[in-house]
């Protein structure tokens, strides 16, 4: 699910920086790192939106053209990239298949094809080139909350980080989405994007 946007690349800002910050964690460190980690698993749940409005579908919602506006930031809350999303998305027998084109504000581009499946009660699964596995997502009330791995090209190798994406669907038809991107249990980078089923108000043109 756009992005589900999972717009990151080996140029992407949130990189270097981030990743030499992960670099130093080693050992035992890295052990106190996870189990850290695992003690946020308190955090908010899917559960807890059942019930609220309106709801997301979102065979529905993203049927079609939606536009997405968004930004990447790194772990010290700065902007690195911005960028915009158009998803075009159509139902091939009982799998959603998603069609995203980035544009970002350097002049990069980047495409990607989700292909999602029903699992049960308001659950899908997803696979995507660039993802290790399969992408696991649930829907309550007006949320969304999506799991995966990412792999990210990153000088000479490809590094892999765990996604928990969120999206709320707003009163006016919006989507707020904001998706946490982790390595050894911290928070490497943040995606941010605002979306809109078109005819948009905004053109689709790179962000300056």
């Amino acid at each position: 699910m756009p992005s589900f946007p999972s717009c990151l690349s080996a140029t992407s800002g949130f990189a270097h920086s981030g990743i030499r910050r992960l670099q130093r964690i080693s050992g035992r460190a890295a052990v106190l790192i996870m189990a850290a980690g695992l003690s946020a698993c308190s955090g908010p749940q899917i559960e807890d939106y059942a019930g609220s409005g309106p709801e997301l579908r979102i065979d529905d919602y993203f049927l079609g053209h939606t536009r997405g506006w968004g930004m990447v930031q790194d772990y010290r809350g700065e902007v690195t990239r911005r960028f915009v999303v158009d998803v075009i998305g159509s139902m091939q027998g009982n799998q959603l298949i998603l069609e995203e084109d980035f544009v970002y504000a350097d002049g990069e581009t980047q495409r990607r094809r989700w292909t999602f499946t029903p699992a049960g009660d308001r659950q899908w699964t997803g696979r995507a080139a660039d993802v290790t596995g399969e992408a696991t997502a649930t829907t309550r009330g007006n949320a969304l909350r999506m799991n995966y791995v990412l792999q990210v090209p990153i000088d000479d190798s490809t590094w892999e980080f765990s996604m928990d994406d969120w999206m709320y669907l707003q009163p006016d038809g919006r989507i707020l989405n904001r998706t946490s991107m982790r390595k050894l249990g911290l928070e490497a980078a943040s995606i941010t994007l605002a979306f809109q089923r078109c005819p948009c108000d905004s053109p689709a043109t790179e962000p300056k």
